[in-house]
Formats: C-alpha cells, structure tokens, sequence
C-alpha cells in the first residue's frame, strides 16, 4: 500500500463517517444538533492526528509496520465514533418514545 492510497482512504472513512453524522441528524431531529457536531470535529480531528503522522514518520522507523499501525489507528477511531453515534440513536429513540 503506498502513501497516496492511504490517504485517500483516510479521506474516504473520515468522509463517510461525517456523512453518516449528516444523515443521523436529518433523520433523527429529536437529538441536538450540537451533539452530531461534536462527533464530526471529533472525526475532522483524528483525521488531522492521522494525516499527520502519516505526512511526518520518524526516520528510525520501518515504514510499512509504521503505517499499517497508522491504519489500525484509524480503524480503532473511527469504530469508537460509530460507537458514540449509536449511542446518540439509542437516547434519542428513548426521548421520542417518552413524549
């Protein structure tokens, strides 16, 4: 896997997550806003964290190891944000059913 294919592909997970963020919030409107967007700069900073240790590796290194580690990294991220999304869907689900 070379650089240009990871970043893409942090682009790509990062902007599919904050799509999803988007589409919870149109659908789910008994949720604040406020807290879709505290999940999307959450995202927006991991992909910084990321983009910016894929752009400045150590020189000691080995590269392949670094940025496979790099990916879990991302994975691991992203699956805690879907994890704190869902979480989002269940409370509100239990507001709506309250009123």
């Amino acid at each position: 896997m070379n650089l240009r294919v990871i970043k893409k592909d942090i682009e790509f997970l990062v902007g599919d997550f904050i799509e999803d963020c988007l589409l919870f919030a149109m659908f789910h409107e008994e949720v604040p806003t406020e807290k879709v967007e505290v999940l999307m700069n959450e995202a927006n900073d991991l992909a910084d964290d990321i983009f910016d240790k894929v752009n400045h590796p150590a020189k000691d290194v080995k590269l392949k190891a670094y940025y496979s580690q790099i990916m879990k990294d991302l994975y691991k991220g992203l699956d805690d944000l879907c994890a704190k999304l869902s979480a989002l869907a269940k409370s509100g689900k239990g507001k709506k059913n309250a009123e």
